[in-house]
């Protein structure tokens, strides 16, 4: 948490969290005794960390999301499960989602996505995510991993969009 970048020092600590052998009280008590140089990075991965995160590319996903307005701004949870206001019905679990703001973050890769059906279902899933009023970002796996400043620009901008409909509302 401390010497690593920190999307790769929250992807190791959710992973930790999510094998069980580490709890989330160890981890956060590492990062509080941990040395001066890293320690404030370590302390703000261990308050991060989620065993709820499925996957490394979803945690580098929510990493950068951390950095997009950290007070009062962003916050996007793992593996949210979201039922239809309108019917009630589940509508599905989704990547990231930040419930006060109404938005969704993908982490799409072909791997679970590149298929006739799954696609099927995804733009089911993705629909009824919109008529609901959700705005969903999809990114690759690619995009997250190297086009890191244009993915916190995009969650940047849905987060003001989010902020601007509020106050007109």
């Amino acid at each position: 948490m401390r010497s690593l970048p920190a999307d790769e020092g929250l992807a190791i600590a959710d992973s930790a969290l999510r094998s069980g052998r580490v709890s989330r009280l160890q981890l956060r008590a590492a990062a509080a005794t941990s040395p001066d140089r890293g320690h404030a990075q370590a302390v703000r991965i261990a308050a991060a960390a989620d065993k709820r995160a499925a996957n490394p590319f979803e945690s580098v996903l929510r990493s950068i999301a951390l950095d997009v307005n950290p007070v009062g701004g962003l916050t996007l949870v793992p593996q949210v499960r979201i039922d239809s206001s309108r019917t009630g019905r589940f509508i599905g679990r989704v990547d990231l989602a930040d419930r006060a703001l109404m938005i969704v973050a993908e982490a799409d890769s072909f791997e679970f996505h590149g298929e006739r059906e799954q696609m099927e279902r995804d733009c089911v899933r993705y629909d009824e995510l919109a008529v609901d009023g959700w705005l969903v970002l999809r990114f690759t796996w690619v995009q997250v991993m190297t086009r890191q400043a244009w993915v916190k620009e995009m969650l940047e901008a849905a987060m003001e969009r989010r902020r601007r409909e509020s106050v007109a509302a």
